[in-house]
């Protein structure tokens, strides 16, 4: 506790260095001994400190006891409960809940969360947010501290890197205190490199990439995955139309190429080639999906072909045939569509979206790329991976099918890679072009054509 304190002090010293005077919310619990040990050493830097204790003082354990006698030594102001009027202050910090908090913050608790949240300086968590379940990511009740900063300690929690938890967590930082960390529930972020090309290569080094999609009203997707495809680095990329008074050219992109009814290849075509399917598919591409669930070595199934799969028993069972013959296959779903492939309600995806992409990926034997805030990608026996990267620029028409198309256009270059590693690099790039445009100046969404392009420039 007195490493945990001292390093909260650490960090608010450095995000606060001119602060005057620091508020501390601390709760009964051992989040709230940090708070107090942080409190000593703040105020031995100079800074004026101020306490407010929150919850039941009888559940307060031996440490966080000895932490606040210190505190009250050292001569730190210190007050019980919500302060009706609370002064002004430059910093706060969240030291009210932690680890293992399985009820929703109730009486003194939640009105200093929403005390916290009403403040306008900024606000460091212990940990994590109070009232965040550090799993999942889901708010634990009515509402959970919204901090500008989180420090984790030992290490780094799930629930702050996924759904709405990112937006309650803000940047996190994090310190191990020294000990050796426990065996991983999961991997953060992308860790891998990108080889560079043997100047020897040709494109035809790099695979052949398909796009299947594009239903009328919706070719554009299509045509989006495949130029996704291309800026990848897919050696030869070919766009197939659903709707069949579709264009058959780019004038974008002239060197994609157009081919009508490509899916009816020959069955060592399609082994060969990698495909994306789905995107904008509409109720057409239902009546394609057996034949390329069976013949396909290297799938990805997105949007509309997911869709298809969920409602119709017939091909939910080729789906599952697909690994016990070799072939390999990537789901992309956002959060409805899971839903629909898991038979459950939106909100329960989104209330446990590791657990959600690990059964899609052990049901059908695949890697699942669970799309959203901190995208989550799942493969059997694989340690589940959450993406680090990307932000709410990507929250405009056409992203996802760049997605499908990026990771297929990655895969036809990399066969003999793990497929869970493949799709991690994808999601990682996709989100790191819009970090790099938001770090531009950028404030707008990033336009699906307009991400391609950075995609390319990588």
């Amino acid at each position: 506790m007195e490493r945990a304190g001292i390093s909260v002090a650490r960090l608010a010293l450095a995000l606060a260095p001119h602060a005057m005077h620091i508020r501390i919310w601390a709760g009964p619990g051992n989040n709230g001994g940090d708070g107090l040990v942080a409190a000593r050493h703040l105020m031995q830097a100079g800074k004026r400190v101020s306490i407010h204790l929150i919850g039941d003082s009888g559940r307060r354990p031996a440490d966080a006891t000895a932490a606040l006698d210190a505190a009250h030594a050292a001569g730190v102001a210190v007050s019980a409960g919500v302060p009706e009027a609370a002064p002004p202050c430059d910093l706060q910090i969240d030291a009210l809940l932690g680890l293992g908090v399985s009820r929703k913050p109730a009486g003194d608790l939640a009105v200093a969360i929403e005390a916290i949240n009403r403040e306008s300086a900024p606000t460091l968590s212990v940990d994590l947010p109070s009232g965040l379940l550090a799993d999942t990511g889901q708010v634990l009740g009515a509402c959970a501290v919204v901090a500008e900063h989180t420090l984790a300690l030992l290490s780094l929690k799930p629930g702050c890197h996924t759904g709405i938890g990112r937006d309650h967590a803000g940047i996190v930082w994090f310190d191990a205190l020294g000990v050796n960390a426990a065996s991983p529930t999961a991997w953060l972020g992308w860790t891998g490199e990108c080889k560079p090309r043997l100047n020897s290569s040709h494109k035809g080094s790099f695979g052949d990439l398909a796009v299947v999609g594009g239903d009328s009203g919706m070719v554009g997707a299509a045509w989006l995955a495949a130029r996704a495809g291309l800026a990848a680095g897919a050696g030869r990329v070919i766009c197939s139309p659903l709707a069949s008074a579709a264009p058959l050219f780019d004038s974008v992109r002239p060197e994609l190429m157009g081919r009508r009814d490509w899916w009816l290849s020959a069955t060592s075509v399609l082994s060969s080639t990698t495909v994306v399917a789905g995107c904008g598919g509409g109720a057409a591409i239902s009546r394609i999906l057996p034949g390329l669930l069976r013949d396909v070595g290297r799938l990805v199934l997105d949007a509309d072909a997911l869709n298809a799969i969920a409602a119709d028993s017939r091909l939910r069972d080729l789906l599952a045939r697909r690994n016990k013959r070799g072939a390999q296959t990537v789901l992309t779903p956002h959060p409805l569509e899971a839903a629909r492939l898991l038979n459950v309600d939106t909100a329960t995806v989104q209330a446990d979206r590791l657990g959600a992409a690990k059964t899609l990926a052990d049901r059908w034997q695949l890697t699942a790329v669970l799309k959203g805030s901190g995208t989550v990608i799942a493969s059997p026996a694989q340690l589940s991976r959450i993406n680090s990267s990307g932000n709410a620029a990507l929250a405009t028409a056409g992203t996802g099918d760049v997605l499908a198309g990026l990771l297929g256009g990655l895969w036809t270059q990399s066969a003999q890679q793990p497929v869970h590693l493949t799709a991690a690099l994808a999601v990682h790039l996709h989100g790191a072009a819009a970090d790099n445009w938001v770090a531009q100046g950028h404030s707008g969404p990033l336009r699906a054509t307009d991400l391609i392009e950075v995609l390319a420039m990588r």
